[in-house]
């Protein structure tokens, strides 16, 4: 347990090196402010695969850690959040190039996956209220607002999508790898590596 929680501190600071670095080497006009991660890894973006695999490895590191914590519904929807984050690394957001063309249905993949992505996230933080108590219930429900909030925020304030949406995967993944605990009764399996509270 104690290398998955090595890991998921390596993925989290690689994301947020990636996230913001990258943004130097970017397109031209690039902004942290306006710009979401998704346009990092556009279609023709310069070195686009690097975010790309960064999903790809949040991703997969948030199926590993719900599936870890032994709770069957943590289990099914993270691992549909986890997958649908891994699809959009795959299934790229279109050019934000002028010059080059656009596959459509590829960018329309990306945009159902990243729904995805941010909808099975909030139904995991809803489900996590009702599991739990104390502060991992008031985590739980913490989050759910957050994500309800800044994605309404997204579609409304776009000169600012960039910052909203970053601030919402630092506190998503920052939940998820490193205060996330389920209460003991709730496994379907035991795992005793795994940190519950009490």
């Amino acid at each position: 347990m104690k290398t998955l929680k090595y890991v998921s501190l390596l993925i989290f600071f690689l994301f947020l090196v990636v996230s913001n670095g990258m943004a130097l080497f970017s397109f031209s006009g690039y902004s942290l402010l306006s710009n979401t991660t998704s346009h990092l890894g556009a279609k023709g973006s310069p070195n686009s695969w690097v975010m790309n695999s960064v999903f790809v490895a949040l991703g997969t590191m948030a199926i590993l850690v719900t599936f870890h914590t032994g709770v069957r519904y943590h289990q099914i929807v993270g691992a549909i959040f986890g997958l649908s984050l891994v699809m959009t690394g795959f299934f790229q957001h279109a050019p934000l190039i002028q010059s080059m063309s656009v596959n459509q249905l590829e960018d329309q993949i990306h945009s159902i996956f990243a729904g995805i992505t941010g909808f099975s996230f909030t139904i995991l933080a809803v489900d996590h209220t009702f599991i739990s108590s104390g502060s991992q219930r008031t985590a739980g429900i913490i989050m759910a607002i957050v994500a309800i909030v800044i994605s309404l925020a997204m579609m409304n304030f776009p000169a600012i999508m960039g910052l909203l949406q970053r601030v919402m995967f630092v506190s998503a993944f920052g939940w998820l790898f490193f205060f996330l605990k389920t209460p003991n009764g709730t496994q379907v399996f035991k795992n005793p590596n795994f940190d519950r509270i009490s």
